[in-house]
């Protein structure tokens, strides 16, 4: 085997060459092999799902290969983002924000639905209104989620607590996809819960008792966000930005055509749980959530400090590291 030597004279400039090629590289953005998504199956991580199933995101990121990974709710995400095993995903700021104020490396890029949330309750329960849930049982997707801290808020409002705050209302940690079948076995009396399964739970019955411009602040407020490893994105803007092109593009076709996001939704969620959310379903779903890209600052503000009200961190946030909207508004234009 023939084997070349470099003439000492010559390996210094290659040695530099070589440096300034890798620090160009670096500072242009090299391109990873892939990227990991973690999405929900719920109307709230509608650009998400329309995004992947429409192979919007991969066309986007080009060569960098999507790797989507489906979550049912903000604690399974926060623990994939710990354990380095996802780069990106649609999440709720409630989680989120305890995952950034423990120091996992994620920062928020862009907003991804406001509203889109509902109290329901058993048509059988009782419940008529938010006062009535003493002593009963509600369903929320995991314990420290926005709809958690969300229903801990309602609950203050009328004069009642949960049980882990010495109050008379019991919280149940279940799976939004899975609350269908407990609602069906009453297994809970109600459920403060990402559309479309408040809407499927009231196609079997249930009650809207709270409808999501009643949750908080007449329905403009964030409830899924679009958060990437910090790490990751400054190693690899290219994919940043392909991400959020693609992000900007599912959105757009969302907005554009309602009955395409309905079956691009319902082909997605049934990829992911095997359950296939019908038409009327849908359609109320989207109409109670507001897909977009953008964040109302003030209203993410008041919601960190909910955050902090209902016990699950003991500050807010600092926003101007927790968010960074540059990137999106610059593509957005």
């Amino acid at each position: 085997m023939l084997r070349h030597r470099l003439a000492p004279a010559l390996i210094l400039p290659l040695t530099l060459g070589a440096l300034t090629l890798g620090a160009a590289q670096a500072q242009s953005g090299t391109q990873p092999t892939e990227l990991r998504l973690g999405v929900f199956p719920n109307v709230t991580h509608a650009a998400g799902l329309v995004g992947v199933q429409r192979g919007i995101f991969q066309k986007e990121l080009g060569g960098v290969k999507l790797v989507v990974k489906e979550f049912a709710n903000g604690s399974q995400i926060n623990e994939a983002f710990a354990a380095g095993a996802i780069d990106a995903a649609y999440v709720g700021p409630g989680p989120a924000m305890n995952a950034f104020m423990r120091g996992v490396p994620i920062k928020v890029y862009a907003g991804a639905a406001n509203a889109g949330a509902v109290l329901v309750a058993r048509k059988d329960s009782g419940v008529r209104n938010v006062k009535a849930l003493s002593g009963k049982k509600v369903a929320v997707p995991t314990r420290g989620s926005t709809q958690d801290i969300s229903l801990r808020h309602l609950l203050h409002e009328n004069g009642l607590k949960a049980t882990d705050e010495g109050g008379t209302v019991s919280i149940v940690p279940i799976d939004p996809a899975n609350m269908p079948a407990a609602f069906a076995a009453r297994q809970v009396d109600a459920a403060l819960v990402q559309e479309p399964w408040g809407a499927v739970m009231e196609s079997q019955g249930a009650k809207l008792i709270v409808n999501e411009k009643g949750i908080w602040a007449n329905g403009n407020y964030t409830t899924t966000v679009l958060v990437v490893n910090t790490t990751y994105a400054s190693k690899y803007p290219t994919a940043l930005r392909g991400l959020l092109r693609g992000h900007l593009t599912a959105i757009d076709f969302i907005k554009r055509s309602n009955a395409g996001a309905q079956k691009a939704v319902a082909e997605q969620i049934y990829s992911f749980t095997g359950k296939r959310p019908n038409t009327n379903e849908l359609f109320r779903a989207l109409a109670r959530t507001k897909v977009t890209w953008d964040i109302n600052l003030s209203t993410l503000g008041e919601y960190a400090q909910l955050n902090k009200e209902a016990g699950f961190a003991r500050d807010v946030p600092d926003l101007g590291r927790f968010v960074d909207l540059s990137v999106i508004r610059g593509l957005a234009k």
